[in-house]
Protein backbone atom coordinates (compact mmCIF):
# COMPACT_ATOMS: atom_id res chain seq x y z
CA UNK A 1 0.00 0.00 0.00
CA UNK A 2 1.16 3.71 -1.04
CA UNK A 3 2.19 6.09 1.80
CA UNK A 4 -0.07 8.98 1.53
CA UNK A 5 1.21 12.25 -0.16
CA UNK A 6 0.99 14.35 3.27
CA UNK A 7 3.32 11.44 5.13
CA UNK A 8 6.14 10.79 2.58
CA UNK A 9 6.48 14.27 1.22
CA UNK A 10 8.22 14.52 -2.36
CA UNK A 11 10.38 17.99 -3.86
CA UNK A 12 8.03 18.64 -7.39
CA UNK A 13 11.45 16.54 -9.39
CA UNK A 14 10.18 13.54 -7.37
CA UNK A 15 13.06 13.24 -4.57
CA UNK A 16 12.62 13.49 -0.95
CA UNK A 17 11.39 16.80 0.54
CA UNK A 18 14.33 17.95 2.30
CA UNK A 19 17.57 15.72 1.27
CA UNK A 20 16.90 16.18 -2.17
CA UNK A 21 17.98 12.98 -3.30
CA UNK A 22 16.15 9.63 -4.54
CA UNK A 23 17.82 6.18 -4.52
CA UNK A 24 19.68 6.86 -8.00
CA UNK A 25 21.72 9.68 -6.73
CA UNK A 26 22.21 8.23 -2.93
CA UNK A 27 25.45 6.46 -2.66
CA UNK A 28 26.12 3.30 -0.47
CA UNK A 29 28.31 5.12 1.86
CA UNK A 30 26.84 8.22 3.22
CA UNK A 31 29.48 10.73 5.08
CA UNK A 32 27.40 13.36 7.27
CA UNK A 33 28.55 16.41 8.23
CA UNK A 34 26.95 19.09 10.10
CA UNK A 35 28.10 22.60 8.70
CA UNK A 36 26.41 22.94 5.00
CA UNK A 37 29.92 24.37 4.39
CA UNK A 38 32.06 21.32 5.12
CA UNK A 39 30.47 19.35 2.20
CA UNK A 40 32.94 21.13 -0.24
CA UNK A 41 35.82 19.77 1.44
CA UNK A 42 34.56 16.33 -0.14
CA UNK A 43 35.08 18.11 -3.56
CA UNK A 44 39.07 18.67 -2.74
CA UNK A 45 39.06 14.60 -1.78
CA UNK A 46 36.25 12.81 -4.81
CA UNK A 47 38.23 12.41 -8.20
CA UNK A 48 34.48 13.12 -9.55
CA UNK A 49 30.80 14.71 -8.73
CA UNK A 50 28.07 13.21 -10.31
CA UNK A 51 25.40 15.07 -8.01
CA UNK A 52 24.82 17.85 -6.44
CA UNK A 53 21.89 19.82 -4.88
CA UNK A 54 21.45 22.10 -1.46
CA UNK A 55 17.72 22.71 -0.08
CA UNK A 56 18.15 24.99 3.39
CA UNK A 57 21.49 23.83 5.63
CA UNK A 58 20.91 20.01 3.72
CA UNK A 59 23.69 20.34 0.86
CA UNK A 60 24.65 16.95 -0.80
CA UNK A 61 27.58 15.74 -2.81
CA UNK A 62 27.43 12.23 -4.12
CA UNK A 63 30.69 11.33 -6.23
CA UNK A 64 33.82 8.75 -6.67
CA UNK A 65 36.94 7.82 -4.99
CA UNK A 66 39.01 5.40 -6.76
CA UNK A 67 35.97 4.41 -8.09
CA UNK A 68 33.54 4.03 -4.80
CA UNK A 69 30.95 5.65 -4.50
CA UNK A 70 29.76 8.20 -1.74
CA UNK A 71 27.09 10.66 -0.52
CA UNK A 72 28.20 13.58 1.63
CA UNK A 73 25.33 15.26 2.97
CA UNK A 74 25.25 17.93 5.81
CA UNK A 75 22.26 17.89 8.89
CA UNK A 76 22.74 21.30 10.44
CA UNK A 77 22.76 21.04 14.35
CA UNK A 78 20.61 18.66 16.69
CA UNK A 79 18.40 15.64 16.83
CA UNK A 80 15.65 17.38 15.19
CA UNK A 81 17.10 17.68 12.34
CA UNK A 82 18.52 14.00 12.43
CA UNK A 83 14.95 12.88 12.42
CA UNK A 84 14.49 14.44 9.11
CA UNK A 85 17.73 12.96 7.32
CA UNK A 86 18.06 9.51 8.36
CA UNK A 87 14.19 8.98 7.61
CA UNK A 88 14.65 10.14 4.30
CA UNK A 89 17.90 8.61 3.84
CA UNK A 90 16.15 5.16 4.67
CA UNK A 91 13.39 6.36 1.92
CA UNK A 92 15.34 6.98 -0.75
CA UNK A 93 17.53 3.63 0.02
CA UNK A 94 13.77 1.38 0.66
CA UNK A 95 11.16 2.48 -1.43
CA UNK A 96 9.93 3.06 -4.82
CA UNK A 97 9.61 6.90 -4.27
CA UNK A 98 7.19 7.28 -7.45
CA UNK A 99 4.53 5.44 -6.11
CA UNK A 100 5.26 5.48 -2.35
CA UNK A 101 5.56 1.91 -1.69
CA UNK A 102 8.61 -0.34 -0.22
CA UNK A 103 10.53 -2.06 -2.32
CA UNK A 104 10.99 -5.54 -2.42
CA UNK A 105 14.96 -6.22 -1.08
CA UNK A 106 16.15 -4.15 1.79
CA UNK A 107 19.08 -1.52 0.79
CA UNK A 108 21.65 -1.11 3.73
CA UNK A 109 23.63 2.20 3.85
CA UNK A 110 26.98 2.77 5.88
CA UNK A 111 26.59 6.07 7.65
CA UNK A 112 29.30 7.81 9.27
CA UNK A 113 29.02 11.02 10.67
CA UNK A 114 32.30 13.40 10.76
CA UNK A 115 31.46 15.86 13.29
CA UNK A 116 33.02 18.37 16.06
CA UNK A 117 32.70 17.64 19.99
CA UNK A 118 33.54 18.80 23.31
CA UNK A 119 35.98 16.47 25.13
CA UNK A 120 34.41 15.39 28.76
CA UNK A 121 37.99 14.23 29.68
CA UNK A 122 41.04 15.92 30.38
CA UNK A 123 43.41 13.49 28.74
CA UNK A 124 41.90 13.73 25.35
CA UNK A 125 42.97 16.67 23.71
CA UNK A 126 41.68 19.10 21.46
CA UNK A 127 42.44 17.92 17.68
CA UNK A 128 41.99 14.84 18.87
CA UNK A 129 40.09 12.01 16.94
CA UNK A 130 37.08 10.07 18.68
CA UNK A 131 35.49 7.07 17.52
CA UNK A 132 31.82 6.38 19.00
CA UNK A 133 31.34 2.93 20.27
CA UNK A 134 27.88 3.98 22.03
CA UNK A 135 25.97 6.53 22.10
CA UNK A 136 23.70 8.14 25.01
CA UNK A 137 20.93 10.29 23.89
CA UNK A 138 19.45 12.33 26.15
CA UNK A 139 17.53 14.21 23.28
CA UNK A 140 14.75 11.70 23.80
CA UNK A 141 13.95 11.47 19.87
CA UNK A 142 14.07 7.40 19.43
CA UNK A 143 11.46 7.12 22.44
CA UNK A 144 8.77 8.49 19.70
CA UNK A 145 9.49 5.32 17.83
CA UNK A 146 8.91 1.87 18.04
CA UNK A 147 12.09 0.64 17.24
CA UNK A 148 12.80 -2.57 18.97
CA UNK A 149 15.80 -3.82 20.71
CA UNK A 150 18.76 -4.42 18.06
CA UNK A 151 20.98 -2.53 19.04
CA UNK A 152 19.96 -0.51 22.23
CA UNK A 153 21.70 -1.13 25.28
CA UNK A 154 18.70 -1.62 28.29
CA UNK A 155 21.27 -2.43 31.26
CA UNK A 156 23.53 0.30 29.77
CA UNK A 157 20.05 2.51 30.17
CA UNK A 158 19.62 1.32 33.58
CA UNK A 159 23.31 1.54 34.72
CA UNK A 160 23.17 5.37 33.67
CA UNK A 161 19.60 6.56 34.51
CA UNK A 162 20.77 5.16 38.32
CA UNK A 163 24.37 6.92 37.60
CA UNK A 164 22.61 10.64 36.77
CA UNK A 165 19.53 10.48 39.14
CA UNK A 166 17.67 12.63 36.39
CA UNK A 167 15.10 14.62 37.25
CA UNK A 168 11.94 13.06 35.75
CA UNK A 169 10.49 16.39 34.24
CA UNK A 170 13.50 15.38 31.66
CA UNK A 171 13.66 13.52 28.46
CA UNK A 172 14.32 9.48 29.39
CA UNK A 173 17.87 8.88 27.95
CA UNK A 174 18.55 5.85 25.70
CA UNK A 175 21.53 4.16 24.94
CA UNK A 176 22.43 2.75 21.71
CA UNK A 177 25.49 0.94 20.24
CA UNK A 178 27.44 2.10 16.98
CA UNK A 179 28.67 -0.67 13.83
CA UNK A 180 31.40 -2.67 15.67
CA UNK A 181 32.34 -3.39 11.60
CA UNK A 182 32.34 0.43 10.77
CA UNK A 183 34.02 0.84 14.28
CA UNK A 184 37.04 -1.76 13.10
CA UNK A 185 37.39 0.07 9.76
CA UNK A 186 37.57 3.64 10.56
CA UNK A 187 39.06 3.74 14.07
CA UNK A 188 42.28 2.66 14.11
CA UNK A 189 44.39 4.54 16.04
CA UNK A 190 41.63 6.86 17.95
CA UNK A 191 39.95 7.10 20.77
CA UNK A 192 36.98 5.22 21.70
CA UNK A 193 34.63 5.53 23.67
CA UNK A 194 30.99 6.54 24.93
CA UNK A 195 29.47 9.61 23.10
CA UNK A 196 26.18 11.14 24.68
CA UNK A 197 24.27 13.29 22.58
CA UNK A 198 22.59 16.49 24.01
CA UNK A 199 19.23 18.17 23.03
CA UNK A 200 21.37 21.56 22.98
CA UNK A 201 24.88 23.21 23.08
CA UNK A 202 24.82 25.69 26.06
CA UNK A 203 22.00 24.33 28.93
CA UNK A 204 22.18 20.64 27.78
CA UNK A 205 25.86 20.81 27.78
CA UNK A 206 26.77 22.23 31.08
CA UNK A 207 27.08 25.69 29.89
CA UNK A 208 26.14 28.61 32.35
CA UNK A 209 25.78 32.23 30.46
CA UNK A 210 22.84 33.84 32.14
CA UNK A 211 20.53 31.05 32.49
CA UNK A 212 22.46 28.45 35.22
CA UNK A 213 21.70 24.75 33.77
CA UNK A 214 19.11 22.69 35.98
CA UNK A 215 21.59 19.42 36.97
CA UNK A 216 24.81 20.65 38.48
CA UNK A 217 28.11 19.47 37.26
CA UNK A 218 26.67 17.87 34.68
CA UNK A 219 29.62 16.81 32.90
CA UNK A 220 31.64 15.83 35.82
CA UNK A 221 28.56 13.40 36.03
CA UNK A 222 28.65 12.15 32.57
CA UNK A 223 32.52 11.99 32.56
CA UNK A 224 32.87 9.42 35.40
CA UNK A 225 30.24 6.98 34.27
CA UNK A 226 31.64 4.20 31.78
CA UNK A 227 30.10 0.67 30.66
CA UNK A 228 31.72 -2.52 30.54
CA UNK A 229 35.05 -0.75 30.60
CA UNK A 230 34.20 1.97 27.93
CA UNK A 231 34.08 5.39 29.43
CA UNK A 232 31.83 8.70 28.22
CA UNK A 233 34.68 10.75 25.84
CA UNK A 234 32.40 13.44 24.39
CA UNK A 235 29.83 15.85 24.04
CA UNK A 236 28.10 16.77 20.94
CA UNK A 237 24.43 16.76 19.22
CA UNK A 238 23.82 14.36 16.40
CA UNK A 239 24.89 10.51 17.38
CA UNK A 240 22.47 9.01 19.66
CA UNK A 241 19.76 9.69 16.82
CA UNK A 242 21.98 8.65 13.83
CA UNK A 243 22.73 5.05 15.72
CA UNK A 244 19.20 4.97 16.91
CA UNK A 245 17.82 5.24 13.35
CA UNK A 246 20.45 3.18 11.67
CA UNK A 247 19.88 0.30 14.01
CA UNK A 248 16.20 0.35 14.33
CA UNK A 249 16.27 0.45 10.10
CA UNK A 250 18.76 -1.98 9.33
CA UNK A 251 21.38 0.40 8.36
CA UNK A 252 25.31 0.62 9.69
CA UNK A 253 26.47 3.50 11.53
CA UNK A 254 29.49 5.31 13.21
CA UNK A 255 30.42 8.65 14.16
CA UNK A 256 33.82 10.05 14.67
CA UNK A 257 34.36 13.57 15.80
CA UNK A 258 37.26 15.65 16.29
CA UNK A 259 37.73 17.57 19.92
CA UNK A 260 37.24 21.46 19.43
CA UNK A 261 36.54 22.00 23.04
CA UNK A 262 38.17 20.24 26.33
CA UNK A 263 35.66 21.28 28.90
CA UNK A 264 38.04 20.44 32.08
CA UNK A 265 40.77 22.37 30.50
CA UNK A 266 38.41 25.26 29.57
CA UNK A 267 40.44 25.39 25.69
CA UNK A 268 38.82 25.65 22.05
CA UNK A 269 40.15 24.68 19.09
CA UNK A 270 38.73 27.59 16.65
CA UNK A 271 40.49 27.11 13.74
CA UNK A 272 40.00 23.20 12.11
CA UNK A 273 39.54 23.39 9.34
CA UNK A 274 42.69 21.71 7.89
CA UNK A 275 42.92 19.19 10.62
CA UNK A 276 39.17 18.41 9.61
CA UNK A 277 39.79 18.53 5.85
CA UNK A 278 42.40 15.87 7.10
CA UNK A 279 40.50 13.74 9.03
CA UNK A 280 37.47 13.33 5.72
CA UNK A 281 39.98 12.29 3.89
CA UNK A 282 41.69 9.43 6.44
CA UNK A 283 37.76 8.08 6.55
CA UNK A 284 37.18 8.25 2.90
CA UNK A 285 40.60 5.97 2.32
CA UNK A 286 39.29 4.15 5.09
CA UNK A 287 35.95 3.10 4.05
CA UNK A 288 37.01 1.75 0.58
CA UNK A 289 37.14 -1.70 0.20
CA UNK A 290 39.55 -3.85 -0.52
CA UNK A 291 38.18 -5.10 -4.06
CA UNK A 292 36.81 -1.71 -4.40
CA UNK A 293 35.61 -1.03 -7.74
CA UNK A 294 33.12 0.76 -9.86
CA UNK A 295 29.46 0.83 -8.61
CA UNK A 296 26.23 1.08 -10.20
Amino acid sequence: MAIKESELVLAPDGSLYHIHLTGENLADNVLLVGDPDRVNMFKEVFESVEHESQNRELHALTGRYHGERFTALSTGMGCDNIDIVATELDAAANFDLSSRTPLKEHRALNMVRIGTCGSLQADIDCGSLVASRYAIGLDGLMNYYQHGDQGFEHEMEAAFAKHMQLDPRLATPYCVRGSQALLDKIGNGMHHGITVTAPGFYGPQGRNIRLAPSIENLNEKLAAFSWNGTRVTNLEMETSAIFGFANALGHQAMTVCMIVANRPAGTFLSDYHQPMKAAIGRIVESLISPDSGARP
